[in-house]
C-alpha cells in the first residue's frame, strides 16, 4: 500500500511542479500584437507595400529558469511507461512554448519554433483549402449576417447563453486582437474585442465556439486530480479547435462562408513556407481571392503574427478529424475531459482506471442533437481527404 503511496506522491509533485512553472505560458497572450489599428493604418497607408511593424505585449517570466526546472523534473521515477512518456511529451511540448514565446518577433527564429509545436499544412490540407473555396458561400444580405450587436450587448447574449453551465467566468475587453472573442485558459477569461459590431450568426457561431467547447473543456479540465488535463496536452490545440468548429456545425452554425475563413488560414499559413512577407501574402489575398482589404488583413496578421505563426492552419484538420471521430460512433463527452488530444487517448483512459482522471461533468449542449441543415457542409465535411 505504502508503494502505491509513493507512486502517486511522485506522479502528483511532478504534475504539480509543472503547473506552477507553465501557467504564465499563454502563448496567445504575448503572440497578439497590442497596436493591430496603428500598424493596419500605416500598411494601408503605404499601398500595401510596406510590411506592418507590430508591437507584442513584454514577457513577465523568467524563461530560462523555466527551461532549467522543466527539464529538472525527475520523470523517471514514474513507474508506469505510458504515463512517463506523456510527462517526457509534456515536457518538451512546453519547452516548445516558452521558446516561440521568448522569440516572439523574431521572424525566422520565431517561425521556426512555431514549425516545431504546431507544423504546417501538408500538400493534401493545402488541396483541401482549395477544395473548399469551390463553394458558394451563403446569401450574406441575410439578417443574421449583418453587424448588430456592440460589444456590451454580446457581453450580455455570451452571459444569457452560459446561464446553461455551472460555472462562472470572467469577461474582459481589448482592443488590440486579432480574433473578434477568444478563451484565454489559465485565467478563465473570454475576452471580446471591443471595436467589432456583432451579427446574429457570430455571437451564435462564438457562443458554442468559445463557451460550449473552450470554456466547457477549460472548467472539466480543472476537476482532474492532474493539472494537466486543465494546462494542455502536448498538441492540443488541433483537437480543441477541431472541436470547437463541429459544435458550430453541430449547432447548425457552420457556413460555407466560415468554411472558407478557414480555409484562407491555411493557405495563408502555406505562404509562410512558401517564404511570403506579410504584403505579399495580402497582396495574394487581394488579387488571387478577391478578398476585400479587411479580410485580408486580418487572415494575414494571424498567420504572420510574431514572425510567422503556424497554428491556423489546424482548425480545418482538427475538424476533419473531429467529424470522422462523430461518425465512426465514438463517445463525444471523453473528448470534453480538458485541453486533451487524440492521440493521447489511451493514456487518458490509463489514467482514469488508476483514478488520475474524472469523466466530464460538463457538456456541450450542441453535442446532444445534430441540428445541421446545411446539406452543401456536409458534402465538403465528407469529402475532405
Amino acid at each position: 500500500m505504502n508503494d502505491i503511496h509513493v507512486v502517486d506522491k511522485i506522479l502528483f509533485d511532478i504534475d504539480q511542479n509543472i503547473d506552477n512553472l507553465v501557467k504564465q505560458v499563454e502563448l496567445l497572450s504575448y503572440v497578439n500584437p497590442i497596436n493591430i489599428e496603428e500598424a493596419k493604418a500605416k500598411f494601408f497607408k503605404s499601398k500595401y507595400l510596406k510590411d506592418p511593424e507590430f508591437k507584442y505585449p513584454p514577457i513577465n517570466f523568467d524563461r530560462f529558469r523555466l527551461h532549467r526546472e522543466l527539464f529538472a523534473q525527475p520523470i523517471e521515477l514514474i513507474e508506469d511507461t505510458h504515463t512517463r512518456e506523456l510527462y517526457e511529451d509534456i515536457i518538451y511540448a512546453y519547452s516548445g512554448l516558452i521558446q516561440c514565446i521568448e522569440t516572439i518577433g523574431t521572424k525566422d527564429k520565431f517561425y521556426y519554433n512555431s514549425l516545431r509545436s504546431f507544423g504546417t499544412p501538408t500538400e493534401q490540407d493545402v488541396e483541401n483549402a482549395k477544395f473548399i473555396l469551390h463553394f458558394e458561400e451563403e446569401n450574406e444580405s441575410e439578417a443574421q449576417f449583418q453587424p448588430k450587436y456592440s460589444p456590451e450587448e454580446t457581453e450580455q447574449l455570451f452571459r444569457n447563453y452560459s446561464k446553461q453551465y455551472d460555472f462562472t467566468y470572467q469577461i474582459k475587453f481589448s482592443a488590440d486582437m486579432s480574433a473578434i472573442a477568444m478563451v484565454l485558459n489559465n485565467i478563465k477569461t473570454l475576452v471580446i474585442n471591443k471595436k467589432h459590431t456583432f451579427s446574429e450568426n457570430e455571437i451564435s457561431v462564438l457562443t458554442n465556439h468559445e463557451i460550449g467547447v473552450h470554456m466547457v473543456t477549460t472548467m472539466n479540465g480543472l476537476l482532474h486530480p492532474l493539472k494537466i488535463f486543465s494546462n494542455g496536452f502536448p498538441n492540443y490545440e488541433e483537437t480543441q479547435e477541431g472541436l470547437a468548429v463541429f459544435a458550430e456545425y453541430m449547432s447548425n452554425n457552420l457556413t460555407v462562408k466560415r468554411l472558407k475563413e478557414l480555409a484562407y488560414r491555411v493557405i495563408a499559413v502555406d505562404s509562410l513556407e512558401k517564404g511570403y512577407s506579410f504584403s505579399q501574402t495580402f497582396r495574394m489575398f487581394i488579387n488571387d481571392y478577391d478578398l476585400d482589404r479587411e479580410t485580408a488583413f486580418t487572415i494575414s496578421t494571424r498567420a504572420h503574427r510574431g514572425g510567422g505563426f503556424t497554428k491556423d492552419y489546424l482548425y480545418l484538420t482538427g475538424l476533419k478529424k473531429i467529424y470522422d471521430y462523430y461518425k465512426s460512433g465514438k463517445d463525444m463527452h471523453k473528448l470534453l475531459r480538458g485541453k486533451i488530444t487524440l492521440d493521447y487517448l489511451e493514456n487518458i483512459e490509463s489514467l482514469a482506471k488508476n483514478g488520475y482522471a474524472v469523466p466530464s461533468k460538463h457538456l456541450t449542449d450542441s453535442y446532444k442533437q445534430n441540428k445541421n441543415t446545411n446539406t452543401t457542409v456536409d458534402f465538403i465535411l465528407e469529402n475532405l481527404k
